[in-house]
C-alpha cells in the first residue's frame, strides 16, 4: 500500500460508512429518543436517557444514549477528569482498561457521573445482550460519551475469539472522552479501537469543546490539550466527508476546524446530523489528484488537500505548507506504524513451515547422535546434514524473532486478555521452545560459556515455560507409557553440558571440588531419572553418538561409577535399562 493510497483511503472508508444503513439507523434511533425524551418533553429534567431499539429482522439491536440539551450548558460539560485510581474500589471500576504499559488513565468527570446515574439499569441490561448480533451502541453529545463507556464495559467481557459478539459504537457530536492514558490503553487492543466510529460535523461545536482554541495553526499540539481521541473519526461538512484513524491527525484537524469555525460556541443547540447524512449518502465522490497537479504538490499532499476540503477546512489551511507538511508527516508515521504492526496470524503459515523444516532435521539426524550434537559440532554428520545446518540457523533466527515479538506483545496485554491469548497460542509456543531452545543452548556452550539457565537464557523462553506451567499445557501425564518426541524440559541439554563440566571436577579437582561435583551430579542424576520415569525425555538422548551418551556417560563412566555408585541413574545406565526405554 502506498502512502498516498493510505491517506486517500479515508474518503473511500467515508463513502462506505455514509452509504450504509448502519449510520442512518443509528442517527434515526438517536433522534427518535431525543425527540421523545427532551425536544417534545421540555419538562424532563433527567440529564441522560437511553433506550433499546430492534430495527432488524434478525437478533440485532441498537442501544441509543442521549443527553439533555441543557446538560451541555451546566456543570456536566466541564473539562475536569477523574482518574482510574479514584474509580478503584467504587461501583464504577474501570480498572480493566488499564494495561501494563498504560496503567493509569483519566476520563471525563461529567461522562462518568452520567454513566453512574444509569449503573443499575445498565448492569441489568448487560446480562441480556449475549444473544444480540449485530449490537450497535450509539449516542449523541454527552450521550455519545456514555455510549463509549458502556461499549468499553461490554468489550471487557468478550473473548478474543468472539468477534461476532463484539459491539460497534457510533457516536455523533461527542466530545473526547479521556486523556492519553485512555487513548493508548485502548489503542493497544486493535479490536477495541476498531469498535469505535465518531461522527463530527464542522458546524457542531461539541466535538471540539475539549480542544483548546488556537490563533491559527502553529504546527504543534498545545500541552493544554489533555483530552485525546481514539477510534475512527468521520469528519464531515455539509458537502463532503472523510475518515481519519491516526489520533494526532484527528487532533490537529479538529483544532483547525475549531480555529476557522463560524459557529458560536455559546448556546450549544442540538445539532441535527440527519440532513448532512442524507446529503452525503446521495453524493458520489468523483475526485482525483490530477486537478491539483499544477499546484506543485506531491500526490500525498494532493490527497491531504482533498480530504481537508471534504471536511470544510480548505482554503487558507491547504495553502499553508507548514500545515500540509505536518499532516504529511502524520500520514507517513501512520504508514510506518501500520507496516510494522505485528500480526501473529498473518505469519503463522510461514512459522509452521519453519517448524516443519526443523522437525525434518531432527529426524534426519536421529541415527547420527541427534540434532543437538549434529548442530553443535559443525563438521559432524553426513554432507547433507552439514549443508543443512546453515538453513537451520536461518530458520532458528526467524522463529526466535517471531516468538520474541509474540511474547512481548502478550506481555503488554492486560491479565485477562493475556490469559486468553496464551491459551490460543501457547501450544505452538511450547513446541517452538522445546524444538529451538536446544539449538540456542548448543551455540551458547560452543562459545565456552557456562550456566546457561542462569546467565544465557532469553526472557521469552522463561515466560513461555512459566505460562505453560500456569496453563498446564503440555504437562506431564501420570499414565504416560511412551517417551515424548521432544524432551519436555527445553533446558535439558544445558543440564547435560553442566554435568560434563562437573564430571571433570571428579577427575581433576581438589577434595573440596570433588565433593561439590559429586553433590551436583547426584542432583543431576535425580533430575534425569525423574524425566525417565515420567517418559518426559526423548529417546534421542540414548543414541550412542548423543552428547548425553558419548560426551558424558561414556567419557566419564569410570569416574561416575566410582563416585556415584549408589545413584539410581548410575544403576540405570550401567545395567543398560535405557535400551527398553521407548
Amino acid at each position: 500500500m502506498s502512502q498516498d493510497s493510505l491517506f486517500s483511503s479515508g474518503q473511500e472508508l467515508a463513502n462506505l460508512v455514509v452509504s450504509s444503513d448502519l449510520l442512518h439507523d443509528s442517527w434515526a434511533t438517536i433522534y427518535e429518543l431525543l425527540s421523545h425524551a427532551y425536544l417534545n418533553n421540555p419538562t424532563n429534567l433527567a440529564p441522560i436517557a437511553f433506550k433499546v431499539y430492534y430495527p432488524y429482522n434478525t437478533n440485532g439491536a441498537i442501544i441509543a444514549f442521549v443527553s439533555s440539551p441543557t446538560c451541555t450548558t451546566v456543570h456536566h460539560l466541564q473539562k475536569e477528569m477523574v482518574s482510574s485510581e479514584d474509580l478503584k474500589g467504587s461501583q464504577l471500576d474501570f480498572d480493566f482498561i488499564s494495561t501494563k504499559l498504560n496503567p493509569h488513565f483519566s476520563v471525563h468527570k461529567g461522562a462518568i457521573a452520567l454513566f453512574a446515574s444509569l449503573l443499575n439499569q445498565l448492569s441489568a441490561l448487560k446480562l441480556q445482550l449475549d444473544s444480540f448480533s449485530p449490537l450497535i451502541i450509539t449516542g449523541h453529545s454527552l450521550g455519545g460519551s456514555v455510549a463509549s463507556l458502556f461499549t468499553l464495559w461490554l468489550l471487557d467481557n468478550i473473548s478474543l475469539k468472539d468477534n461476532n459478539k463484539r459491539p460497534t459504537c457510533i457516536t455523533f457530536g461527542s466530545p473526547f472522552l479521556g486523556d492519553r492514558g485512555l487513548q493508548q490503553a485502548i489503542s493497544e487492543r486493535p479490536s477495541w479501537n476498531s469498535s469505535f466510529l465518531h461522527v463530527a460535523s464542522n458546524q457542531d461545536p461539541i466535538p471540539r469543546f475539549f480542544i483548546s482554541p488556537t490563533n491559527g495553526f502553529s504546527g504543534s499540539i498545545p500541552q493544554s490539550c489533555v483530552y485525546k481521541p481514539f477510534g475512527t473519526f468521520l469528519l464531515c461538512s455539509d458537502s463532503d466527508c472523510s475518515c481519519f484513524e491516526e489520533p494526532e491527525s484527528v487532533l490537529e484537524l479538529m483544532m483547525a476546524m475549531n480555529s476557522i469555525s463560524q459557529q458560536q460556541d455559546n448556546g450549544f443547540l442540538v445539532f441535527n446530523y440527519g440532513p448532512i447524512l442524507e446529503c452525503l449518502k446521495h453524493r458520489v465522490i468523483c475526485k482525483g489528484t490530477s486537478q491539483l497537479s499544477d499546484f506543485g504538490v506531491s500526490q500525498l499532499q494532493a490527497g491531504i488537500i482533498l480530504q481537508l476540503e471534504a471536511i470544510g477546512i480548505g482554503g487558507q489551511q491547504t495553502s499553508n505548507m507548514s500545515f500540509l507538511r505536518s499532516m504529511e508527516e502524520r500520514v507517513k508515521a501512520s504508514f510506518v506504524k501500520k507496516t510494522n504492526a505485528f500480526d501473529p496470524g498473518k505469519k503463522l503459515s510461514k512459522i509452521k513451515e519453519d517448524m516443519a523444516y526443523l522437525e525434518w532435521y531432527k529426524k534426519a539426524t536421529l541415527n547420527e547422535g541427534g540434532y543437538y550434537i549434529c548442530f553443535k559440532e559443525r563438521g559432524s554428520g553426513s554432507r547433507d546434514v552439514v549443508k543443512s545446518r546453515e538453513e537451520i540457523v536461518k530458520r532458528h533466527r526467524i522463529l526466535t524473532k517471531y516468538w520474541k515479538r509474540m511474547v512481548a506483545e502478550v506481555e503488554k496485554l492486560p491479565q485477562k486478555e493475556e490469559a486468553a491469548f496464551r491459551t490460543r497460542w501457547l501450544y505452538g509456543g511450547t513446541n517452538y521452545r522445546r524444538m529451538v531452545e536446544p539449538l540456542e543452548i548448543a551455540e551458547y556452550y560452543m562459545k565456552g560459556n557456562r550456566d546457561y539457565v542462569n546467565f544465557g537464557r532469553s526472557e521469552h523462553y522463561k515466560l513461555l515455560e512459566k505460562w505453560m506451567n500456569k496453563d498446564k499445557i503440555g504437562g506431564i501425564a501420570n499414565d504416560r507409557r511412551k517417551a515424548v518426541s521432544l524432551t519436555e524440559d527445553s533446558c535439558f541439554w544445558a543440564y547435560v553440558e553442566e554435568a560434563i563440566i562437573t564430571s571433570k571436577g571428579l577427575r581433576e579437582g581438589s577434595s573440596e571440588e570433588k565433593e561439590k561435583s559429586r553433590r551436583n551430579l547426584v542432583n543431576f542424576g535425580e533430575y534425569v531419572m525423574s524425566l525417565i520415569r515420567s517418559y518426559s525425555v526423548s529417546t534421542e538422548i540414548f543414541q550412542p553418538q548423543s552428547t548425553f551418551m558419548k560426551k558424558w556417560w561414556q567419557e566419564y563412566r569410570q569416574d561416575i561409577l566410582s563416585s556415584l555408585y549408589s545413584c539410581p541413574l548410575t544403576f540405570y545406565m550401567e545395567n543398560e535399562e535405557y535400551r527398553s526405554y521407548a
